[in-house]
């Protein structure tokens, strides 16, 4: 449905996208997740046919992706990160006019879409008067008036209450599952990405870093064992002696990547207890997403971009 290769952009010396590829089966709920400027936008930019690239090709239904055509945009339905509406003009009135622009015969399509997104006591309201939130709802309903199949949004949850995001989720979930909608998200937020999306695409200074299927992000997190003693220094003494791989954090809790303590903690018990330092803490944790997540890009040349 959705396929790069070798997809390249500079802006000037800035290498915005390098050598891009990846691919999304239809029905897929794909997350492209990346630090702001890791060339998402670029991206998505050349997926639309907005700017063309200086190397490389965008496809979309197996249709080679042009820079000013729109004999794609049909069946495509896109949101970017701050939607713009005509703010003098209702929600109604906005949805009006994307249904003329998109030549949609059916005016039911604007109330259908107005119940779907929640903004039925927004319908009369002014755009420019609606919350960030309440925005990002409209920008969604314009993105999706038209029941395409393929929907490309940036940072589509930005703004939301836990509520939305929530709605927001299940709504995209469904159009996946069952109307076999295939969407592209891009997002910063690998938590909320990892909730919703079957892939997920690590992009970082405009390469695409790694790929995982999230059923298998749980295999790849870290875990480490956190113990905590009456004197932190000798007990790391004791387990460094011993030769575990053991740090002191600053909060003076000793903590152990080693892959046998963290499969056998009570031997680190059973070692400190008869240093007579027994723990009065011990317990693995598990590497969250977003650690993950930088530590990732951290490999590939730190933070900057």
């Amino acid at each position: 449905m959705i396929q790069t290769k070798e997809l390249t952009k500079h802006f000037g010396s800035n290498h915005a996208v390098n050598g891009l590829s990846l691919e999304v089966d239809q029905g897929e709920i794909y997350g492209f997740l990346g630090l702001n400027g890791a060339g998402k936008t670029t991206t998505i930019r050349m997926l639309l046919g907005m700017i063309r690239p200086d190397s490389g090709s965008a496809y979309v239904f197996g249709q080679r992706v042009d820079a000013g055509s729109h004999k794609l945009w049909a069946s495509v339905g896109y949101m970017v990160e701050t939607p713009y509406s005509y703010p003098e003009l209702t929600v109604r009135e906005n949805l009006e006019i994307i249904r003329r622009l998109r030549g949609i015969s059916d005016r039911k399509a604007i109330d259908a879409i107005i119940d779907k997104l929640q903004l039925t006591a927004y319908r009369d309201r002014k755009a420019g008067t609606l919350s960030l939130g309440n925005g990002q709802r409209l920008g969604l309903a314009k993105a999706m008036l038209h029941d395409p199949q393929v929907l490309i949004l940036d940072e589509p949850t930005n703004g939301l209450d836990p509520a939305g995001i929530v709605e927001v989720r299940e709504l995209l979930r469904d159009l996946a599952l069952n109307h076999g909608v295939t969407i592209f998200i891009s997002s910063h937020i690998l938590g909320e990405v990892s909730r919703l999306t079957t892939r997920i695409g690590i992009v970082h200074q405009g390469r695409l870093l790694q790929e995982t299927d999230v059923k298998e992000l749980q295999h790849v997190l870290r875990k480490r064992l956190l113990v905590q003693t009456r004197d932190s220094e000798a007990g790391r003494k004791r387990l460094l002696q011993a030769g575990y791989d053991v740090k002191l954090t600053e909060a003076g809790t000793l903590m152990i990547i080693d892959k046998r303590a963290i499969a056998h903690p009570d031997q680190i018990s059973k070692l400190l207890a008869y240093a007579d330092m027994p723990p009065t803490l011990i317990q693995v944790e598990e590497e969250d997403l977003e650690a993950y997540f930088l530590r990732m890009i951290e490999a590939e040349g730190g933070m900057k971009g």
